[in-house]
């Protein structure tokens, strides 16, 4: 039997199959004990009528062999296209996406010469379940899904993850300030999570203030945990103020399954032009061998890298006059860092990845507490054009039964009782309905009588949410 540890390889497209196999040359070349299962995903795939960009038997590779190196692929153009790498994190659970980004001053150009930061985004939640819909002419919505066991997963592994490799501090951003409940949840699962983590510092930013900290003052920060979207923001922008999105790898893991890349994307231009810079692709690499427990090889690997950095060998996107010395194409970085294995640094500082940072616990969550659910009332979305909120009122309130009509919103912005004239509306009406008793608990029968005297009255209602109170404290903004 091959001691040697299964990978799932995708050659992607672009600039993929260069600096795939750049990676794939330097981390042979340093000793990686790995059986490669190469499967076809992207484009072509995509365009042969898979919407998803990947076929059944790589799916089956996948379960196989648990780790997936992955160049960047193509997704085409036009409607229907599911992205590769949302399927790919939903599907096996990749709820953590880890990139760290650090600057390599001053052999790359940056402003912050100190920064080392990690950012740690929770990788399957927020915006990018795609859940979207066009609810009227004017009005389209997105939902905002966080959830107690989701937030504590990706914090938990934030904090096991500082201290598994040694770091000090773990901080927080989301903006609850604005989304109290959703982002609510999410800060107020990383307090609790935090206070079992006595040896490691916390903090929290709420994310625009956070966000000009770190492009100011990255030095501030050790790891970030963030939601998926400000995650997927600010991991781009810390790479970019590092040094270069193009230095920058990721790795996305799971219970079971974990999935190593670059950040960047195809770069379809430069394919096939020996100029792509591998390094992205090359670290996501070296996270890998230190997942699968060969942190020897990776700490090999990541030393020649930093050597040939050092040296001044640079692919064109971190080329300068001045500070670099040779400009060479992907093959020629790769025969550079090739050429330095076994060397370390001499002013950057060496990897020395500790024997510990391949553990990784499965993320259990606390079990929940149970708590009184009662349903209070309704909110009922109506498409309505021209519409004064006046006169909606007037028209809502005979049909509201056993309810009472509270307010009517449209954009989040109270237009009735006591609205101001100035307020612009559209046509997507929030109608809020409660019942005539204070904290009256209401039953799905009624919601349902309420919708069919909405409907009588001639409003067409596109939505409702169900308003409720847990243990009597209201869960609804």
């Amino acid at each position: 039997m091959s001691a040697n540890t299964p990978i799932t390889v995708a050659y992607g497209d672009g600039i993929g199959p260069e600096i795939m196999t750049a990676s794939l040359d330097i981390m042979h070349a340093a000793g990686a004990r790995f059986d490669i299962e190469v499967i076809e995903v992207g484009e072509k795939v995509y365009l042969a009528g898979n919407a998803a960009g990947v076929s059944a038997n790589a799916w089956e590779s996948l379960r196989r062999t648990k780790v997936f190196y992955k160049a960047p692929i193509t997704t085409p153009q036009g409607g229907g296209y599911k992205s590769l790498n949302v399927t790919t994190r939903t599907t096996f659970g990749l709820y953590a996406n880890v990139r760290p980004c650090v600057a390599y001053a001053p052999f790359v150009r940056t402003k912050h010469a100190g920064m080392d930061v990690v950012i740690i985004r929770e990788n399957e939640e927020d915006v990018y379940g795609g859940i979207e819909y066009r609810q009227t002419q004017d009005m389209t919505e997105c939902l905002k899904l966080i959830s107690r066991p989701g937030s504590e997963r990706i914090v938990r592994y934030a904090f096991e993850y500082a201290r598994r490799n040694g770091r000090k501090k773990v901080t927080c951003f989301t903006k609850d300030n604005i989304m109290k409940i959703t982002d609510g949840t999410f800060h107020r699962i990383f307090d609790q999570v935090a206070a079992k983590y006595p040896d490691i510092q916390n903090e929290h930013w709420i994310v625009d203030i956070g966000a000009a900290k770190l492009a100011d003052t990255p030095e501030a920060f050790d790891v970030l945990v963030l939601p998926n979207l400000y995650g997927d923001i600010l991991s781009d922008v810390a790479a970019q103020i590092a040094g270069s999105v193009g230095l920058a790898g990721s790795a996305n893991i799971g219970d079971t399954v974990a999935m190593f890349e670059a950040i960047h994307g195809s770069a379809p231009r430069r394919a096939g032009l020996n100029m792509a810079n591998p390094s992205g692709l090359l670290l996501g690499g070296v996270l890998m061998l230190v997942h699968i427990g060969q942190v020897d090889i990776a700490s090999t690997v990541h030393n020649a890298w930093l050597k040939t950095i050092e040296d001044g060998v640079h692919t064109y996107d971190i080329f300068q006059d001045g500070l670099s010395k040779e400009k060479v194409g992907t093959k020629e970085f790769a025969l550079a860092v090739i050429a330095r294995m076994g060397q370390k640094p001499a002013t950057l500082k060496p990897a020395n990845y500790p024997a510990n940072a391949p553990a990784h616990k499965a993320s259990g969550v606390s079990s929940r507490v149970p708590e009184k659910k009662d349903l209070i009332g309704v909110d009922v979305f109506l498409d309505l054009a021209s519409a004064a909120p006046d006169e909606l009122g007037q028209r809502l309130q005979p049909v509201a039964g056993d309810f009472q009509l509270a307010a009517i919103m449209n954009r989040g912005t109270k237009v009735w009782p006591g609205g101001a004239a100035e307020t612009f509306c559209t046509d997507h009406w929030r109608c809020r309905f409660l019942s005539k008793k204070s904290g009256g608990v209401m039953a799905h029968g009624q919601v349902i009588e309420l919708l069919a005297r909405v409907a009588d009255a001639g409003l067409d209602f596109i939505k409702t949410e169900n308003l409720y109170n847990f243990d009597g404290k209201p869960g609804f903004s």
